[in-house]
């Protein structure tokens, strides 16, 4: 009986050690898939639809010339509209990102459906609003969306303001990341040019000496602010796009496991390019 009990909590030690190491994200499950932002002490978590999301919301504002103010109040518009989701469905006609409307003008369902579209959409009617860079985010959003309530785009401005922080470049070194699992489903550098040309626009973007397998990412003359924003965004996309590493800056982020550590210290990585690669 002595024994049989000895055995008893020997087991019940293991099974707790396993779980405490399960909890604390160092056991043999891996972290679940999604992204996160860090600036300033406080963090924002996304699922990796959101990620991507937010993400292109920051390459399209980019593309425009757009400043982060912009960034953080389409995202914090999209957190109210539709919790950062393409959504098919919503109040009466209301579709999309950003719940915008047919009956209203801003387009087809197909194309407000349609990411590029609609955020463009909503930036091109923010860029009307007189001043919106130093409005009250409800007051700007409210200008483009006409929302019944407007208060609530507050709610969101905090954590709108880090993704936007970090997306756009102006807190760098990798403050956005995410966890992405590993497959062995290779992607093609055509396929990662076209996202990234689409987001961005006129990037110097050219295919390595092996072009099937590393895309190089100038960041042109707009320096390491962009090129953050360019790595960042591939690593949203590093899921759909089946993308196995980006490296800029002195620094790369890894898919698989290694993605749990988000970016790490890599001295030869110049900031001159981001490198993305997929074999």
């Amino acid at each position: 009986m002595r024994t049989r009990f000895v055995v008893f909590l020997a087991v019940l030690a293991v099974v707790a050690g396993v779980s405490v190491a399960i909890w604390r994200g160092a056991g043999p499950l891996a972290d679940p898939e999604g992204c996160s932002a860090t600036v300033a002490g406080r963090t924002v978590s996304l699922d990796p639809e959101q990620g991507q999301i937010v993400a292109l919301i920051a390459a399209v504002a980019d593309d425009r010339g757009l400043p982060a103010r912009a960034v953080t109040i389409a995202i914090a518009t999209a957190y109210q509209e539709s919790k950062i989701r393409n959504i098919a469905h919503g109040d009466r006609d209301s579709v999309g990102i950003f719940q915008q409307r047919p009956s209203q003008g801003w387009g087809t369902v197909a194309q407000i459906r349609d990411e590029h579209y609609t955020i463009n959409k909503f930036f091109e009617a923010l860029e009307k609003v007189d001043g919106y860079e130093d409005l009250e985010i409800t007051d700007a959003a409210q200008k483009v969306q006409r929302s019944g309530f407007p208060q609530a785009y507050a709610d969101h401005e905090s954590d709108a303001r880090v993704l936007a922080s970090a997306l756009t470049g102006n807190s760098p070194g990798g403050a956005f990341s995410c966890v992405v699992d590993a497959t062995d489903d290779r992607g093609t550098a055509a396929a990662v040019e076209e996202s990234v040309t689409a987001a961005f626009g006129g990037l110097d973007v050219t295919r390595g000496t092996r072009q099937d397998t590393v895309v190089r990412v100038s960041p042109d003359a707009v320096g390491v602010r962009r090129g953050w924003a360019v790595a960042q965004y591939l690593v949203a996309y590093a899921g759909p796009l089946k993308i196995r590493s980006v490296s800029y800056d002195g620094r790369t982020w890894q898919v698989g496991r290694d993605s749990e550590d988000g970016w790490t210290p890599s001295p030869s990585v110049d900031s001159s390019r981001v490198v993305a690669s997929l074999g």
